[in-house]
């Protein structure tokens, strides 16, 4: 975990938030599929948000129960210091999904865009979806986006693992039911382009 936590602080703090592969400048597909599963009144929690806009777009949509988790403490200073005033609104929590000491049963909607790809290990994936399992609420929803068979091999300098969309939700199992999944090419700051797999389903 220490090193996971070094590797990304340095690249918050190396790097501008807008210059990453993985920036957006508004999150249009997370807002969307999370829009269309819960209202304002949800407890969302977005993992790996650290410097993401979308925390940014879910309270100009009124979401008013906010939780941004990310490994690196710098990149959550970047998004307070761009909310200003209304990062008083949003929990914040720097923190190893993995091995995170989260709430049980508590929030509506878990959302992650491009963490679950970086957990390499079996042993780390049983221990994320263990966290979902622990943390959302029986009906709630969850939205993770992985790198798809044409993505890349290795992001940030560090292998990653790519899935179609039956592989990233047999990750999770049965305790969870498949309402779809869609493709997404994103186009990074340096113009390249990454396939992301977007999955969403329900905790049974």
């Amino acid at each position: 975990m220490a090193d996971r936590q070094k590797h990304w602080e340095t690249v918050y703090s190396n790097k501008a938030a807008d210059r990453v592969s993985w920036f957006q400048q508004h999150a249009a597909s997370s807002l969307r599929l999370i829009k269309g599963c819960a209202g304002t009144d949800a407890r969302v929690i977005d993992v790996g948000g650290g410097a993401s806009v979308l925390v940014d777009d879910l309270l100009d949509a009124g979401y008013r129960h906010v939780t941004v988790l990310d490994l690196a403490e710098s990149a959550l200073t970047v998004s307070r210091a761009r909310l200003g005033a209304r990062a008083q609104l949003v929990q914040w929590i720097a923190a190893d999904i993995t091995r995170a000491d989260l709430p049980a049963a508590h929030y509506d909607v878990w959302h992650d865009r491009a963490v679950f790809h970086f957990l390499t290990d079996q042993a780390d994936r049983e221990r994320y979806v263990a966290q979902v399992l622990h943390s959302v609420k029986p009906g709630g929803h969850v939205i993770v986006a992985a790198f798809g068979p044409g993505g890349p091999l290795q992001c940030s300098g560090l292998d990653v693992v790519r899935y179609e969309p039956d592989a990233l939700h047999a990750e999770f199992g049965a305790p969870f039911r498949l309402l779809g999944h869609q493709t997404e090419i994103h186009h990074t700051p340096a113009g390249q382009e990454q396939e992301f797999v977007y999955c969403y389903c329900v905790r049974t």
